[in-house]
């Protein structure tokens, strides 16, 4: 798979660490080897200019995604389809406010919001309670297997019910 990483403002964590997640919850998803992904770390003004764009909501968000061949998940006999997952657009800076109003690490939560961005390119949602449940219970799996892989263990945890911005 190849994983862009763009920082286009201070990441406030290890980018690759971002990639790895990815990288494992795109594996974990049996997304085909061929796949293409994009990572970008951007300022509040930037994702608020897209979030208004997109969503029509005003202020900047922590994650937003963007999809380009729809590709859904795959099974370990039978991959997705080749081809562009899309964009995730991080903000770390809105990422950390969270954080420190949560009391976990802000690398946890760029963690936790890449796993997220990265459900939401594969055709995942949360805008009914049994799809947020669903979102929301893969999504704490594949971080946590992520950290058990690094040793590593999080208080960072999806939030049903707050995530009415990320998409």
């Amino acid at each position: 798979m190849t994983i862009e990483v763009l920082v286009e403002d201070d990441p406030r964590c290890d980018p690759a660490d971002v990639q790895a997640a990815a990288q494992h919850a795109m594996d974990a998803l049996h997304v085909h080897p061929a796949a293409e992904l994009c990572i970008r770390f951007v300022e509040p003004a930037a994702i608020e200019v897209l979030h208004e764009q997109w969503m029509d909501l005003a202020g900047p968000t922590d994650v937003m995604s963007f999809p380009m061949d729809e590709l859904r998940p795959g099974t370990p006999e039978r991959p997705s389809e080749p081809g562009v997952l899309g964009d995730i657009v991080l903000c770390p800076q809105v990422a950390a406010a969270q954080a420190e109003k949560l009391g976990h690490p802000v690398g946890d939560e760029l963690l936790m919001l890449t796993v997220h961005g990265v459900l939401h390119l594969l055709g995942h949602d949360h805008a009914e309670p049994e799809e947020e449940r669903e979102m929301f219970a893969l999504q704490a799996e594949l971080l946590a297997s992520y950290l058990a892989l690094t040793g590593r263990s999080t208080t960072a945890a999806p939030r049903p019910g707050s995530a009415g911005d990320r998409s």
